[in-house]
């Protein structure tokens, strides 16, 4: 009797890394923004565009960068990338001045979208097609962990050894991440040299499909749901939930727990069956944020509606990703790092609308109720797309269906 082997392609270890340090970069700067205001003499508002000039940036650099490397092999753009993030983090650590602070950020940020758009492919492409959802989440929780360690950690250095030896450790686990790519990552194979796509053209080949559209509108608004609610989330813990301030961080690591575990359950359950994980998924989380915004009174119903939250929300991020990449065909790069940017579109679009429902005084359960309706018109959009899906293969002939299949 054959067994089939379970272990982990090394390079999955090094995209984690890698994926850690970026995250451990976009979080970080919540706990730091005092001190980073008060060093540099400039206002709250001035110093928030450090995290949302570095949510521009990622948007614009998830595509523009990876649209510009897709004749090269993917390993080689994976270390150019690490080299760019550990560049932005070192000028961030030397920064003298708001301005220079600011221009770190936005290397650094330049890299995020291309290296997860990329790197999950690469990961996809490390094992075999029954696992590569759970590869893809494998690669993720180096995020999740981040999101959980983040805010603490920066907080930590930050307090005993200044906020700039926050990204001297970050600039360090990104020399990690950049040894562990060159060392475990092949070079050589399917996975990590460039697809024959034909280059840049090819690859925008891929959204004349129907199909790689849905997706992205799926990602922005099933993700910018769950995250919708997250921002306000501290207004909701201490004004309705009546928790104290203090208390705030620890139930963000519950929430981060809540990710860590939805992370890897959605890998697992995505290679099992893709469109009805996601379907599930979405269908579940609208369920969880409207039960939240019902049960925001009692602190524990709250901490229960809240490690559901994390846990439901980034379970989606594995099959979305995976979706993208299955009806992008042979050309999923520039499709992969498009639904990356898709993902932080979300994030602003629920943020926003989530502000807006605070404005007009709806209290500060609005931004979740908002979140259930972005996530329930994603899950809309997602039905459309998969009766689209199957109307379209019983119109394909077989054989074209074992090419893509073999594909």
């Amino acid at each position: 009797m054959s067994h089939r082997s379970t272990a982990l392609p090394g390079g999955l270890l090094a995209l984690a890394i890698g994926a850690f340090g970026i995250g451990l970069t976009e979080f970080v700067i919540m706990g730091l923004l005092p001190q980073v205001a008060a060093d540099f003499a400039v206002s709250e508002s001035a110093a928030g565009w450090l995290i949302s000039g570095y949510a521009l940036s990622v948007a614009i650099g998830g595509v523009a960068l990876t649209a510009a490397v897709t004749r090269l092999r993917r390993k080689h753009v994976l270390l150019g990338l690490m080299v760019l993030f550990i560049a932005g983090n070192l000028l961030s650590a030397l920064a003298g001045d708001y301005a220079t602070m600011l221009a770190g950020r936005i290397v650094a940020a330049l890299c995020h979208g291309a290296f997860f758009g990329i790197g999950a492919v690469v990961a996809a492409g490390l094992v075999p097609p029954a696992r590569r959802a759970g590869a893809v989440a494998l690669m993720f929780t180096g995020l999740t962990i981040a999101n959980v360690l983040g805010v603490p950690f920066g907080t930590f250095l930050g307090q005993h050894f200044g906020w700039r030896a926050t990204f001297w450790a970050i600039t360090g686990i990104g020399l990690v991440a950049l040894v562990g790519l060159a060392l475990l990552v092949p070079g050589r194979g399917p996975a990590t040299e460039a697809a024959p796509t034909g280059g840049l053209r090819g690859e925008l080949r891929a959204f004349t499909r129907p199909q790689v559209w849905f997706s992205l509108v799926v990602t922005v608004l099933g993700f910018g749901g769950m995250f919708g609610a997250f921002t306000y989330i501290a207004y909701t813990l201490t004004e309705v939930s009546g928790f104290a301030t203090a208390t705030v961080p620890w139930l963000l690591v519950l929430f981060g727990f809540g990710l860590f575990v939805g992370n890897l359950a959605g890998g697992r359950a995505a290679d099992a069956s893709l469109s009805r994980t996601l379907v599930t998924v979405l269908a579940v989380l609208t369920a969880v944020l409207v039960g939240f915004t019902l049960a925001a009174g009692s602190p524990a119903l709250t901490v229960v509606s809240l490690v559901l939250m994390g846990a439901f929300g980034f379970a989606t991020v594995p099959p979305l990703q995976m979706r993208i990449m299955k009806y992008a065909h042979h050309a999923p790069t520039l499709a992969s790092g498009a639904n990356i940017a898709a993902f932080n579109v979300g994030n602003a679009l629920g943020a926003w609308i989530g502000g807006l429902a605070i404005s007009a005084g709806l209290g500060f359960t609005a931004p979740i109720w908002a979140g259930a309706g972005l996530t329930l018109l994603g899950l809309a959009v997602l039905l459309v797309a998969e009766r689209h899906a199957r109307r379209s293969t019983a119109g394909a002939s077989p054989t074209r269906e074992l090419v893509d299949a073999a594909a």
